[in-house]
Order: C-alpha cells, then sequence, then structure tokens
C-alpha cells in the first residue's frame, strides 16, 4: 500500500507536486525523535580501516606513487563520479532523463566502479531521501547533525520509520530494467572487480607501480575520497550555503561541493525541483560536469527526453518561497546587466 501523499515532505517526482510552481502547498517540517541509535560494529571498524589506509594513500599520492597512478585514480574518481551522479542519480533515482542501453551499461560499470551499493538500492535510498526529506524516514536526515547525515547513518541501524514507508515507495520501473536487476544480481562480483581488482592490477602490470601504491593510491584513496564527496551532498551541502528557491528546506546551494561532487551542489534548486536534468538552474554549467556530460550524450543520442523547469516557474518560486539571495532569476530579468546581454552566447536565436 502506497504512503499517504499527506506524508510526503518534499516532491520526487513533477506530479508529485500540488502548487503552480511545482512545490508542495504545505510547508516542510523537519524533525528527529529520540529513537536510540543501534550501533553496527562491522561498519564502524571498516570505515574506520579505510579512512587509516585512505590518509596513507593520500600520502603515497602525493609523493611515491608514480604520476600515471596519479592520473589513474583521478580519472577513476571521475568515473565512479558519474556513476553516481549520472546514473543513480539523475537516471534513476529521478528519472529526469532516459538513456539507451549502450549508456545505461556504462553507467552501470561506473556505478559498480562506485561501491556505494547496487544502482537499484541508492535510488531506492535516494527517493526516500527526498519525499521524507529532514524526517525519520530520510536515510542520512540532516536533522540530526552534520556528522549522522555524513557517515553516521551508516554507522547505525535504520530508523524503523524509514523502513515503514519505504515499503510504499513504487520500485517498479527501476525493476523493469534488466540491466538494474543483472548488477543487483552479481553485484558481490561486479563491484569487487571494478572497485578494488582492477584498479589495484592495472597500475602494476601497465606501468611497473608498485602493489603498495597501486593498492593504496587507485584503489582505497579513490574510493574513500569519492565516498566523502557524495557523503558532502547530505551533510555540507544541507547546512551551509543560500537559499534562493526554498527558504523552508535544508538543502542549499554550495559551490565547493558542486566543484568535488562534478556539479550536484545546487542543492537548493535541486530539492525544488528534482526531476530538473540539470539539477541547477541554466548558467551553471561551468561547475556541473554531469550535466555536460548528458548534454553529449543527449547530442549522440544516447540520452533523450531530458526533463527541465521553465523560467517562469523558477522565477514564481523564487518569489514565493525563496531567501532573496537569488540575483538573477534568468533570461530576461529586469535587472539583467545590459553589457552582459551583448556578450551573452545565444545559439540559433528566433528572435532579437
Amino acid at each position: 500500500m502506497a504512503p499517504n501523499v499527506k506524508d510526503a515532505n518534499g516532491v520526487l517526482f513533477e506530479n508529485d507536486a500540488d502548487t503552480p510552481d511545482l512545490g508542495l502547498s504545505s510547508t516542510p517540517v523537519q524533525q528527529a525523535d529520540n529513537y536510540p541509535k543501534k550501533l553496527v560494529w562491522r561498519n564502524i571498524i571498516l570505515f574506520t580501516y579505510l579512512h587509516i589506509a585512505a590518509l596513507y594513500g593520500g600520502y603515497l599520492f602525493l609523493f611515491h606513487a608514480k604520476w600515471q597512478t596519479d592520473l589513474f585514480a583521478y580519472i577513476l574518481y571521475v568515473m565512479s563520479g558519474l556513476g553516481i551522479t549520472a546514473g543513480a542519480h539523475r537516471l534513476w533515482a529521478h528519472k529526469s532523463y532516459k538513456a539507451k542501453w549502450p549508456l545505461r551499461v556504462i553507467l552501470i560499470i561506473f556505478n559498480s566502479l562506485a561501491f556505494q551499493d547496487s544502482a537499484l538500492d541508492w535510488a531506492r535510498d535516494h527517493r526516500m531521501h527526498h519525499k521524507y526529506s529532514e524526517t525519520d524516514a530520510d536515510p542520512h536526515n540532516a536533522t540530526r547533525g552534520f556528522f549522522f547525515s555524513h557517515i553516521g547513518w551508516l554507522l547505525v541501524r535504520k530508523h524503523p520509520e524509514l523502513k515503514r514507508k519505504g515499503k510504499g515507495l513504487d520500485l517498479s520501473d527501476l525493476y523493469a530494467d534488466p540491466i538494474l536487476r543483472f548488477q543487483k544480481k552479481y553485484y558481490l562480483i561486479l563491484m569487487p572487480i571494478a572497485c578494488f581488482i582492477l584498479p589495484t592490477v592495472i597500475p602494476v602490470y601497465f606501468w611497473n607501480e608498485s602493489w603498495i601504491n597501486a593498492f593504496f593510491v587507485a584503489t582505497l584513496f579513490r574510493y574513500t575520497f569519492i565516498l566523502n564527496v557524495t557523503w558532502l551532498v547530505n551533510s555540507a551541502a544541507h547546512k551551509w550555503g543560500g537559499k534562493p528557491y526554498d527558504k523552508n528546506i535544508k538543502p542549499s546551494e554550495n559551490i565547493s561541493v558542486s566543484v568535488f561532487a562534478l556539479g550536484e551542489g545546487f542543492h537548493n534548486y535541486h530539492h525544488t525541483f528534482p526531476w530538473d536534468y540539470k539539477t541547477a538552474e541554466l548558467g551553471n554549467n561551468r561547475l556541473n560536469f554531469t550535466t555536460n556530460f548528458i548534454n553529449f550524450f543527449a547530442k549522440i543520442g544516447w540520452a533523450y527526453d531530458l526533463k527541465t523547469v521553465s523560467d517562469e516557474i523558477i522565477k514564481n518560486r523564487v518569489n514565493r518561497t525563496g531567501d532573496g539571495s537569488h540575483y538573477l532569476w534568468g533570461w530576461g530579468d529586469k535587472d539583467l546587466d545590459k553589457e552582459e546581454i551583448k556578450q551573452a552566447i545565444r545559439i540559433n536565436p528566433k528572435d532579437n
């Protein structure tokens, strides 16, 4: 049985909205009860080791590893990041665009490299995060503090409210994708190969890197780095930054997070309009590598049906719920500088 729509604390897809500017008529709440946290010691031990090993890997990255290994680690970081941002997040969790099977295969490989659970499970948790944002049914409820929303939520048992409301979440579209089903079925084989084995073996056999450098730099340091970058979207981007689109929610516009998270830090916009494939208002592509990635595949026909939001709706939402930090709502704003209008590059214009 689907959960009561009145329980929702945020919009997930455009048809969840019940106002003309695509929001909720009710003001979002922020809550966290006193449910006792049950520690998962296995995770605590593993994440402690992982971060200690990553610090050593960072030292090797700076002072001992070959430049090819450092470059390889960076490339893997971008690939695994895209597996989350363009794949699990924008494609599968939000259905903000559609992708033909070759692109879905690429993204599922990248996602396996990222090792943040299967794309299907990641999308499930993320849908809960949006639909019940900042409540006990949100997996990483930022109301519980920075540490909890960053990593603490992975060190304790899930809140009963998350399990209760999660039973009513519609995941039929995810299970209908054979590529997602394949990854989930064979995840414990695909993930170790993609995330740990190949990143360690390739530097050793292709440019004679040491096993220690390969394992601690290209594997553990790279993996821990992308983990924390992803977690910063849940923690830092829910704590610091402006709220030009909706001042009633915790998610904020955090440029620093966007730089490292391939464009995922424009978080106030994203939680206001989560089905926009850009996760940001038009004009932020310079810090939105994921959007450029999707745009490239749209040009060759592998990505299509890209969803976005009209300037008029953005303007109306900024005026109704924004905190006043939105300087310009978009092209045509009366405060747009005339010199900027002159210098703007317009592709295939049909008006003056």
